[in-house]
Formats: structure tokens, C-alpha cells, sequence
């Protein structure tokens, strides 16, 4: 947690650099790794924390090649940034989704031997619905209504009244991430091949195969949104 908070705190130092002090203007180039975390007496890793915070928020832009700049959009709301609400929303989700690693794996793989023939067949057809959700608007209402009753599907088809109980967990990290607004087509992406995956190894009740799928399906939603679960 203080590795976090002093990530947080470097970035709002470097916010107010740029939009405050105006020491870096719009368009600029930050001074290269060595010699920024130098100036603020913090370790190279701190700021690159800070850094992915500060361009996940739309303040500064990555260029391949060239280095990181001050972004040239940043527009009159850009004192009103909260980026520690963006970093909480992170933290959040990282309880969230390291609850999900340790539950919903194991419930998959409990659905391949224990639901029925016909629970099997309402999973797949709620997954071809989220599936064709995530294709039209990732961002929507439908796409998280329809994600949530995917995979509460499977909870339920694992036959534990138990792991049951977890399902608003499920939907509210799934809720939690549109909030975040962060990286959203990219997972929306991943979620679509990963959810191939694990229809595939439901329908042939491969209980090992899905329990590694949902494991991978949930590992590339945390890198894609950046959380650490160091």
C-alpha cells in the first residue's frame, strides 16, 4: 500500500508540474527516466507507476520511439483530473479480481462435471449473447448484463450453494472495470477469444482446460488494466 500511495503522490506531483506550475507545457518531452526520478527523489519503478497513471488519465502520451510527452489535448478540465480516484478504482479492482482468481476457476471446473445436459446448453447460449454484446458496444449496459449472466451461469451450474453467494462480486467487477473506462476495447477483445475458450472446454466438459481458461480470461483483464498484485 505505501508503494501505491507514494505512485499516487508522484503523479499528482507531476500533474501539478504540468498543469499547475506549467514546467513541462503541452506537446513537451518529459527528460528521459534517470533524470526525472533524480529531480523527484523517487526510484525509476515509482515513476514509471506514475507515469502509466498520468497517460491512462489522458495526461501525457507515449510516442514509440521518441519517449513520453505532455499531451497537446488536454482541455480545460484538465485541473479537475482526479487521479486518485483512478488509482482507488485500480485497488478496488484488484481485490476484486484476485477474489474472482481464487473462486471462479474452481466453480468452472465444478460446472464441467456437475451441471446438466441442458445447463450446459443455457451457458453457451447466454455466452454467444455476451459475445455478440462485446462486438457491438463493449461499453454498453447490455454487454455487462450479458457478461454477468454468462458467467453467473456457470457459478450456478457448479451446484455449491456456496460459491453462489459470490456472484454480485463477479458482476461488480465487471461493473467496476466500465467505470474505469480504461483500456476497454482491448479487453473487450480479449474477453471475446478468451470466452471461445471457455464455451469450448464447457461443451466437452474438460474441467482442467476451463479452470486454465478462466484463470487466462482473468489475467488479461488485470494486465490490460494495469492492476499489481504485488
Amino acid at each position: 500500500m505505501q508503494k501505491e500511495n507514494l505512485s499516487q503522490r508522484t503523479a499528482e506531483t507531476l500533474k501539478k508540474m504540468i498543469i499547475e506550475e506549467h514546467k513541462y507545457k503541452y506537446g513537451e518531452k518529459l527528460p528521459n527516466e534517470n533524470e526525472l526520478s533524480q529531480e523527484l527523489g523517487i526510484s525509476r519503478t515509482t515513476l514509471r507507476e506514475a507515469i502509466r497513471t498520468l497517460i491512462s488519465v489522458g495526461i501525457l502520451v507515449v510516442k514509440r520511439g521518441k519517449g513520453t510527452y505532455v499531451s497537446e489535448e488536454i482541455d480545460q478540465y484538465a485541473q479537475e483530473i482526479d487521479v486518485n480516484d483512478f488509482t482507488n478504482k485500480q485497488i478496488t479492482l484488484r481485490d476484486l479480481y484476485e477474489t474472482r482468481l481464487i473462486f471462479e476457476p474452481e466453480a468452472a471446473a465444478l460446472a464441467c462435471k456437475r451441471a446438466t445436459d441442458e445447463e450446459i446448453l443455457e451457458i453457451l447460449r447466454l455466452g454467444e449473447i455476451c459475445q455478440a454484446e462485446l462486438k457491438n458496444d463493449p461499453r454498453g449496459a447490455k454487454r455487462i448484463e450479458s457478461e454477468s449472466a454468462f458467467h453467473g451461469a456457470i457459478l450456478k451450474a457448479s451446484h455449491n450453494e456456496f460459491l453462489g453467494h459470490f456472484f454480485p462480486i463477479l458482476s461488480n467487477t465487471i461493473q467496476k472495470t466500465i467505470e474505469l473506462n480504461y483500456n476497454l476495447e482491448t479487453i473487450a477483445e480479449e474477453a471475446y477469444k478468451d470466452h471461445i475458450m471457455i464455451m469450448n472446454f464447457l461443451k466437452n466438459r474438460d474441467s482442467v482446460g476451463v479452470k486454465s481458461a478462466v484463470t487466462i480470461h482473468l489475467h488479461h483483464a488485470v494486465i490490460n488494466e494495469q492492476i499489481s498484485f504485488d
